[in-house]
């Protein structure tokens, strides 16, 4: 299995991560405060999960965190397409995400299909 850092899921999530604070990072006081904190905690909640079930070093329990990971990039859609309709993410930025948003959920659908793989493995 390969480290972490080198995963492309992982990866991908981690920039994902970043791309949402750098947006939410400029945004006014009562944004940050109300759709800022959520979708923060839910894009970082990608990676985070993806880590946690990776460093468990069991297949079930990555598994599992992954699912969690899945949960939580369906939310920061959900989120993105808030901000982009209440003015605080402009057209071309919402869509350079959403196509990452996007990339991320194939990739860690297949993550999820290539470790279940690994289970029934002797």
């Amino acid at each position: 299995m390969l480290p972490l850092e080198e995963l492309r899921v992982y990866q991908l999530a981690m920039t994902i991560g970043d791309d949402i604070w750098n947006f939410v990072h400029a945004w006014d006081n009562f944004s940050k405060n109300t759709i800022g904190q959520q979708i923060v905690r839910a894009a970082d909640s990608i990676a985070a999960n993806i880590s946690e079930g990776n460093g468990r070093y069991h297949f079930k329990e990555s598994i599992r965190f992954c699912y969690i990971a899945r949960g939580s990039l369906s939310e920061t859609k959900t989120w993105l397409t808030k901000a982009q309709q209440r003015g605080l993410i402009n057209l071309p930025d919402y869509d350079r995400l959403l196509l990452k948003i996007n990339e991320l959920s194939i990739k860690l659908n297949n993550y999820i299909a290539a470790t279940s793989k690994q289970i029934d493995k002797p």
